[in-house]
Order: C-alpha cells, then structure tokens, then sequence
C-alpha cells in the first residue's frame, strides 16, 4: 500500500509501470538498458478512491491524464530502473496529495489609498522624465 496522506492509501496493484530506454548522457548503458520509468494510475478505474476524490484528481491533474483517464508519471533522472521508479511513485505521491488538498477561497481585497496614492506618484515620475527628454521649445 502507498501511503498518499494520512486518510488516504492506494494499493500498489493500482499502478502499472512502463520502462523505455532513456535520453541523455549514460554512455553505453543509455543504448542498451530500459531505465526510463512511466507510472500509470486508472483514476476512474481505481478501488482505492471514492467519487469525489476521482473528480479531484482528475480535475486537478487534467493536464497530465490522459483521454481514457489515466495519470502518467515519467522518471528517467537516475540510471538505474529502480531509482526511477522510486522516484517516479515519489512524485505520483506528492501531485496526487497536492491534487487532493482542499484550498482556503480567495478573499477579495482593496487597494489601499497609500498605494494608489503611490501608483500614481510613480506615474507622474515617469511623465515628468519623459518630459525632461524632449528638445527645449524655442520662443520667437
């Protein structure tokens, strides 16, 4: 069991994973040995989830699911198979409890008078600079 948060547990038999050969610097070993690690998760098709856990998810992760509703999440840092599939659940763990953190609404805020007051301070600045670049007029 992967422990996401202190209310939450997936079964590890949830994941699948994919190994493809990685990019970059590796020397021999790059060419020849499947490193690179993918983690799949079925997030509709999961035990470990409820309803609205799911939308979460799936709403705050829309960017790295798939159409068919699955989240990847690819590691190819190390160069070995297994540290990058620690890795790689490292990371699943910590977007999947982010994705499930509840957030405090916005409270909508004034701009204070001092910072008006200093906004337009600035502005006026700003035009008596631009000012002071022109030629001098000259008065016949």
């Amino acid at each position: 069991m992967l422990e996401i948060n202190d209310r939450l547990s997936i079964d590890e038999s949830e994941l699948d994973y994919e190994f493809a050969r990685s990019s970059g610097p590796g020397g021999q070993n790059v060419n020849k040995v499947e490193t690179k690690v993918t983690l799949k998760f079925d997030i509709e098709a999961s035990r470990s989830l409820t309803d609205s856990q799911k939308t979460r998810i799936s709403e705050g992760l829309a960017s790295r699911i798939t159409r068919d509703g699955v989240l990847r999440v690819t590691s190819q840092r190390h160069r070995t198979r297994e540290a990058n599939r620690h890795a790689a659940i490292g990371r699943f763990i910590e977007l999947v409890d982010d994705a499930l953190a509840v957030r405090a609404p916005r409270k909508k805020t004034k701009v204070s008078r001092a910072a008006k007051r200093r906004r337009i301070e600035g502005k006026k600045r700003r035009g008596q600079v631009k000012r002071l670049r022109k030629p001098p007029k000259i008065d016949d």
